[in-house]
């Protein structure tokens, strides 16, 4: 049985899955540092200061009006709409990075499969050679038999 798993876990697709998982892992990080540390400020400084994490809507009579989203989650029900939209945005760069790394994996493709396409194919094994000289010497031989 120990074989059997191990056979299975070393399996090419399984240990290549993992590192995808590790490497979406830490790019999801990377996009989301880029998002809250460097694009919503941007935003915020465009918007005349806005932070939109800390945008939400009281559900709750607990929470006091001013808190911070995080404290304000504490006191009661909130609803944090400006925490969705930066998370909206964090998904739509993490979409866009993936279309334009795709789409170059892609066109790297398709240019080597051009250039593989266009490469002459490679000449004729000498025995492929021999036999087509073999045929054309029969056929000359045969056409001629054919006028004698």
């Amino acid at each position: 049985m120990f074989e059997e798993f191990k056979k299975f876990a070393l399996r090419g697709n399984v240990v290549d899955l993992a590192v995808g998982v590790i490497i979406g892992a830490a790019f999801g990080a990377i996009v989301t540092s880029l998002v809250g540390d460097i694009i919503m400020p941007i935003i915020g400084a465009v918007t005349g200061g806005l932070d939109f994490s800390n945008y939400y809507v009281p559900l709750s009579s607990k929470v006091q009006a001013g808190l911070a989203y995080a404290d304000a989650k504490k006191e009661g029900a909130v609803l944090g709409y400006g925490n969705f939209i930066t998370v909206a945005i964090n998904f739509l760069i993490i979409a866009f990075v993936l279309f334009l790394v795709i789409r170059g994996i892609n066109m790297m493709t398709s240019r080597m499969k051009k250039e593989e396409a266009a490469a002459p194919p490679p000449p004729p094994a000498e025995d492929v050679v021999l036999l087509g000289q073999i045929r054309d010497q029969l056929a000359s031989l045969n056409s001629t038999m054919k006028k004698s």
